[in-house]
């Protein structure tokens, strides 16, 4: 399952399109340690409880990583959007890019990365519910990304270039001012909180499931 989403995910946001004209700051698409604590972090956890039992760890291995791999692959798909992202609360329309933001193609392509993480986790597994079941969990974990992105994460604006960024300095070097959001909450935040809804989840469904 880990192989499924680094290989996927590394290869869809290498082929996606780059803007000719940014109005974002986002991270670059090489992974650095947090954004791997973020993604994989819940799935870690998800491995440790695996030694204690074993079917409750494929659960939420495969569940974690593919509400990872959904939200890295609605990112990508849907920068090949011709019509522009909107805000999952409020459906305003941002910049591509913009976290909380959705288009239909970032969506079919958020199932279809659930699905490639589900898959693998079904057929390594032996267990055919986790085909569905790790699908869907994984589409609920991209949405819930972009509902605390548009919510919650820390929107700033660069004063100089007035860009909007990620960070609390621009790449440019000057400070920006924040425009919503919680402060401490980053893009790396909310995918980890994500995953780890999406883990929460698939403890619910095991248990739902399981026998007895």
């Amino acid at each position: 399952m880990l192989a499924a989403f680094f290989v996927s995910s590394n290869l869809v946001s290498r082929v996606r399109p780059r803007l000719a004209a940014p109005d974002l700051d986002p991270k670059s698409d090489r992974r650095d340690l947090w954004q791997v604590y973020a993604n994989g972090g819940a799935a870690v956890v998800g491995a440790g409880v695996g030694l204690i039992d074993s079917a409750l760890g494929i659960w939420l291995v495969t569940a974690t990583l593919a509400a990872a791999a959904a939200d890295t692959w609605a990112t990508s798909v849907g920068m090949s959007s011709r019509m522009p992202p909107r805000l999952i609360w409020s459906r305003r329309t941002v910049p591509p890019g913009s976290s909380g933001g959705m288009t239909l193609a970032g969506t079919a392509g958020a199932a279809a990365g659930a699905l490639v993480v589900a898959a693998t986790g079904a057929v390594a597994a032996g267990l055919p519910m986790l085909l569905p079941v790790g699908t869907l969990i994984g589409f609920f974990g991209m949405v819930a990304d972009s509902t605390l992105g548009a919510l919650l994460q820390g929107r700033f604006r660069c004063p100089a270039c007035d860009m909007a960024s990620e960070w609390r300095v621009h790449r440019c070097g000057v400070a920006t001012i924040r425009e919503g959001g919680m402060v401490w909450l980053n893009n790396d935040g909310v995918n980890f909180v994500a995953t780890a809804l999406a883990g929460g989840v698939a403890v619910l469904t095991w248990c739902w499931l399981s026998p007895g």
